[in-house]
């Protein structure tokens, strides 16, 4: 699979977003703030308790008011996976099929390819870097092609360093 690029442009540091426990916890910060809706505290007192903004106690409080505690509850992660286990299978038989069976003239898989084939496969449209993010997450690396010589015969090569560079190597100090 060569030419596959850097991710670049990730938000989080760690290539990723918030993990379930952290979400959670945010979610428990966010309920703890309904309390002091409840009890009609202050923006700046609800966030001074809670040690957050009070931007964010203000984006609270609308949304508590529109659609009450559903509205403060987590959205789960924003990354899910927009293909199912059966699609990633397929995806991972048409990649080891090759470029070739797909129509391109060389046997080097891009990002662009491969988001091109998700597309026609499955109508579902990534950005380069998600799917650089969704290969690498199924275990697909970046690979350089080994460009050889048509001519290349191998056993010859394989003769010449067993019998040949013996001799003709500068003998060690």
């Amino acid at each position: 699979m060569g030419g596959f690029g850097s991710p670049g442009g990730v938000r989080y540091p760690q290539g990723g977003g918030l993990t379930d426990a952290e979400r959670a916890a945010r979610e428990q910060v966010r309920l703890q703030a309904v309390t002091g809706f409840e009890a009609d505290e202050k923006n700046r007192e609800i966030a001074a308790a809670l040690r957050v903004s009070e931007r964010s106690v203000e984006r609270w409080r609308r949304r508590w008011r529109e659609e009450g505690l559903a509205g403060l509850a987590s959205k789960g992660s924003p990354g899910r996976p927009r293909l199912s286990e059966t699609q990633i299978a397929r995806l991972e038989r048409e990649l080891e099929r090759g470029p070739l069976a797909h129509g391109w003239a060389d046997q080097r898989w891009t990002l662009a390819r491969v988001k091109t084939m998700i597309g026609c496969l499955f109508h579902v449209s990534y950005t380069v870097e998600g799917t650089w993010r969704l290969l690498r997450r199924h275990g697909w690396s970046w690979q350089q092609p080994v460009r050889r010589a048509i001519e290349r015969d191998d056993d010859a090569v394989e003769l010449w360093k067993r019998e040949v560079w013996p001799r003709v190597r500068a003998p060690r100090r």
